[in-house]
């Protein structure tokens, strides 16, 4: 038997092994990048993993996570059988029974069905990283609940809200840098890990090809170690540079005035007298809206005939600057401004200096990338000799390239400003005329999609209805205060006050707030949660002793405050022990499952992809897909998307569900794109195949659709793709989707903070707060976090990145991986580390205002002076994950996250320590200082935490395998 971290090697390095009998094909999941793979199988047993040289994503390229998951089947953490909490026995100390499937059924019916017919809302279902949120969304909304969401509020929300309330779409699934076509490539916020082989891919081409490469980040670690120039940034502060950017594009008049006049609201005019329509745009009555839901129906100050015209209106000649007087119609005599004018005044004091003071980055170097970045999008334009039609009707014989690609993630995205951060980056491209052309920021399929895409959350008690399904999505995109999740008294809706006036654009919900507002009862409190592949009692939450804490907590009767949870994992997290019910999950290799364009999919430039997983291995124990329990619950609780009109269940299993389910009546859109139809002759949309599960895996397990090329660019202006992406359902309508430069959106809940705008008005204590963040232009502010900090005594930024070899916690337990990282060291630049007497390699403290961790140091060129990182859950509790009482993880290893809290003070009140716009946790805000450890002291990691093996671990720790 393999024996797991075993001196003994997996393979007979000196006598020639048989070749592997059979080879399947399937998609990874070492981490979301979902890369195409070959498993290699001797006999049964899964050998080799390597890339399929034939899936367009990868193209055969593999990592080191990718080759390493023949260790994850090998894993001594692996969870094999359900398992119940004993009674009597606290969470935490993993003392469990193992029952029976039946029993996990019968229990969960019992308790979700008494739930269903009561009070939905009192059950919540949160997943992790997890692939299928198409479903878990459907699942949550046909229960009736509102407290669903995934992960995207602590990972990068802000990133996809930032843009898609821009420009209708975003970076990484929805879209990314044209690296084929640029020649100047800035990134940002990047760590290794976000698109990783694609992005590799693409930069070994782009670098050969004579590209030149930018990357700005507080550290230069994996993609920024080939960068042809580093240039480091304080934590925080990228929003500051952007502004200064465009201050000097503009300053210089080096942007691109004719895209923003045809493709943006930059004319538009925006009322500035006082009053309900100040700031908003003008409406023109005898205008076709086109869009209710977003009219179009806007006016432009005409320069050819000085006076208001339609925004639309052929032969017209917008201005982007002054000040203007409606001079006729129903608006007469009102101040009107383009909203372009706004945007100059917005950025008029935010110099080069300004924002050296803020970034570190001097003016003079902020001066010279402003006008590189010029230089290139207007002195190398180029044209691509393809026809295609305006939204306007207007035909164009190529299009234009502006070769200045950036990308950005979770830098950006991970601090309490980071939407308006986001938004500004969304602005500088605009201003550059990048917006999916050649060489520039490129749309992937389904977006893009309406400024932002029209799903509304559920919004008022009268949504939510025992034993019937939610009447709006758990998630959507708010436009206007009526649109929050807020009950008649406008308290929020929802247990993690998402689409409150405390994050009323939370796309995402947030999940690091659940486990804290179900415990305080606040908004209200709940009976079941459900949690799915989230490590919410370790690295997923913030201040995680006393969320460890929370999850122990009882009321005044001895009963817990939140009385059921369950935790659903393929492994041995800390998470598992506090569990009351454990499901076991199957690995990636091990069961179906999709990428679907319902979700979150793997398209191209070029048009949609979807892909598939299929099993290449029997499930271990009784490990169960997560996707086959919801089905299976979902089909008892009689959920009316998954039963007939007579009541019986209307999918076998979950590849069933798959290959049958509709969106609607015979819409013929489903979870997979491909080999559609009767006989699988149609792509995109048709009946359901039968034998849909075979084509993919004939094909690669990959199917990629081919748009003509004339569909291919400017698709938020272009006739011929809006039109397909409405036939298609990739969108509701066809009408243009116009980049906001300036949105009116979150004017409209200034609007109502001010108590200008009839209707909905934030609580009293909140309003300043909507008043200053929802500024309809970017803008630049300090982290949240920096008001309540003493930074003269927390001077030094704490930052985390996932490094390449392993993807949050997942690996730590891959005996393959562990070789590459078994514990992780605080890295500080050598001056700072000398200043605070801390030697290289030696023991130290690291401690903010809440609370301090015992690490070891690693002295760095790499790392700005002010910055301190490390790398991002490799720490571990003693004996969590199948590792040895003694493993490295747990006690060389550490968290940063015993340093963040989870609520910041605002007044009398507590708020999350997130953007007070989405809700996105704060991960990379807190402010940190440094002093040596005393040598006398334990050389171990501190706080020191103990996790318990659970019955039915695969492997026993014996000498030889700690």
């Amino acid at each position: 038997m393999f024996k797991i971290f075993s001196t003994n090697p997996v393979h007979d390095p000196v006598n020639k092994q048989a070749p592997a009998t059979e080879i399947k094909k399937t998609t990874c999941y070492m981490c979301a990048c979902r890369c195409g793979i070959r498993a290699h199988l001797r006999d049964g047993e899964l050998v080799y993993i390597d890339g399929n040289p034939e899936h367009p994503l990868n193209q055969g390229v593999i990592c080191a996570k990718g080759s390493s998951g023949i260790m994850k089947q090998k894993s001594p953490a692996r969870i094999t059988q359900p398992l119940l909490r004993k009674a009597g026995s606290a969470r935490g100390d993993g003392e469990f029974e193992a029952i029976s499937w039946d029993k996990v059924f019968e229990i969960l019916t019992d308790r979700l069905a008494k739930i269903r017919a009561t009070d939905p809302k009192k059950f919540a279902l949160f997943t992790g990283r997890d692939q299928m949120q198409a479903l878990t969304g459907l699942f949550a909304r046909q229960f009736g609940t509102p407290n669903y969401a995934a992960h995207g509020g602590f990972c990068s929300v802000n990133m996809a809200a930032g843009m898609i309330y821009t420009i209708g779409g975003s970076f990484w699934e929805f879209g990314g840098p044209d690296l084929d076509q640029a020649k100047l490539f800035v990134m940002i916020g990047t760590a290794e890990d976000h698109h990783s082989n694609p992005m590799k891919i693409a930069l070994s081409k782009f670098k050969r090809a004579g590209g030149r490469f930018i990357s700005i980040n507080p550290v230069r670690t994996g993609y920024s170690a080939i960068a042809d120039e580093w240039i480091p940034i304080k934590p925080g502060t990228d929003g500051a540079l952007f502004m200064a950017l465009m201050h000097e594009l503009i300053r210089l008049e080096k942007y691109d005035a004719p895209f923003l006049k045809r493709y943006s609201n930059s004319a538009q005019l925006v009322c500035m007298d006082s009053g309900p329509e100040e700031g908003l745009f003008l409406y023109d009555p005898d205008s076709d809206p086109i869009n209710l839901d977003l009219p179009h129906n806007k006016y432009i100050w005409d320069e050819k005939s000085q006076s208001t015209q339609p925004c639309f209106a052929q032969g017209s000649s917008p201005t982007l600057s002054g000040e203007y007087v409606m001079g006729s119609g129903p608006h007469r005599g009102k101040k009107v401004v383009p909203a372009f004018e706004l945007l100059k005044r917005q950025v008029s004091e935010t110099t080069p200096e300004w924002a050296a003071a803020i970034t570190s980055i001097s003016a003079d170097r902020i001066r010279k990338l402003a006008l590189e970045m010029a230089d290139t999008a207007f002195g190398q334009e180029f044209e691509l000799p393809i026809s295609w039609t305006d939204s306007w009707g207007e035909k164009h014989d190529s299009v234009t390239g502006r070769p200045v690609a950036f990308h950005a993630m979770r830098g950006l995205s991970a601090h309490s400003n980071g939407f308006q951060t986001t938004r500004g980056l969304a602005v500088l491209m605009s201003l550059l005329g990048t917006i999916d052309r050649p060489g520039g920021f490129r749309h992937k399929a389904p977006y893009p999609r309406q400024v932002p895409p029209n799903v509304k959350p559920a919004s008022s008690e009268n949504d939510i209805n025992p034993n019937t399904p939610l009447a709006k999505s758990p998630l959507g995109w708010p436009t206007q205060p009526e649109d929050l999740a807020l009950d008649s008294q406008g308290k929020p809706l929802r247990i993690d006050k998402a689409y409150s006036w405390e994050h009323p654009l939370a796309g995402h919900g947030l999940m690091h707030n659940v486990i804290t507002n179900a415990v305080k009862g606040d908004p209200y409190s709940i009976d079941t949660l459900m949690i799915f592949m989230a490590n919410m009692s370790w690295n997923s939450t913030m201040n995680t002793m006393e969320v460890r804490e929370h999850l122990n907590a009882k009321n005044d009767n001895g009963e817990f405050k939140i009385p059921f949870l369950v935790v659903c994992d393929a492994f041995q997290s800390e998470m598992v022990d506090f569990a009351d019910l454990v499901l076991p999950d199957t690995t990636y290799l091990e069961r179906h499952d999709v990428m679907s364009i319902l979700d979150r999919p793997i398209s191209e430039f070029d048009g949609p992809v979807d892909s598939v997983r299929i099993p290449v291995l029997e499930p271990l124990g009784e490990c169960k897909p997560f996707q086959e329990v919801l089905i299976e619950l979902a089909s008892r609780l009689k959920f009316p998307a998954f039963t007939n009109p007579e009541g019986d269940r209307k999918f076998k299993d979950y590849p069933d569900f798959i290959t049958r389910f509709q969106t609607g009546p015979d819409s013929g859109i489903g979870f997979l794109s491909g080999w559609r139809g009767k006989d699988g002759e149609k792509s995109l949309r048709g009946e359901p195949n039968p034998n849909q599960w075979q084509k993919y895996a004939e094909n690669n397990c990959v199917h990629q659709y081919h748009m003509p090329p004339e569909h291919q660019y400017m698709r938020n202006w272009n006739k011929g793709y809006l039109d397909f992406s409405k036939e298609n359902a990739l969108r509701q309508k066809n009408d243009p989707i116009m980049i906001a430069i300036y949105s009116d959106i979150l004017q409209r809940f200034r609007l109502a903070a001010t108590g200008k705008r009839p209707g909905a008005q934030p609580p009293e204590h909140l309003k300043g707060r909507i008043y200053k963040y929802f500024d309809p232009l970017p803008f630049w502010y300090p982290p949240l976090e920096d008001e309540a900090t003493d930074l003269n005594k927390f001077s030094l930024n704490a930052i985390t990145q996932r490094p390449m070899a392993m993807y949050h916690s997942w690996d730590s337990q891959n005996a393959w991986l562990r070789q590459i990282h078994s514990h992780n060291y605080l890295y500080v630049n050598t001056a700072t580390a000398l200043k605070n007497g801390i030697a290289d390699g030696a023991w130290m403290w690291i401690e903010s205002q809440w609370g301090k961790v015992r690490c070891m140091a690693r002295h760095s060129e790499a790392v700005d002076p002010g910055t301190v990182w490390t790398w991002n859950a490799i720490g571990k509790a003693e004996s969590a994950w199948g590792l040895s009482d003694h493993a490295d993880e747990s006690k060389k290893g550490f968290l940063l996250n015993h340093l963040i809290s989870e609520e910041l003070p605002l007044g009398e009140f507590t708020v999350s320590n997130s953007d007070p716009i989405t809700g996105q946790a704060g991960w990379y805000d807190v402010r940190v200082r440094l002093a040596p450890a005393d040598e006398n002291k334990p050389q171990e990691t501190w706080p020191q935490v103990k996790a318990f093996d659970v019955p039915g671990m695969p492997l026993k720790r014996t000498e030889e395998n700690k």
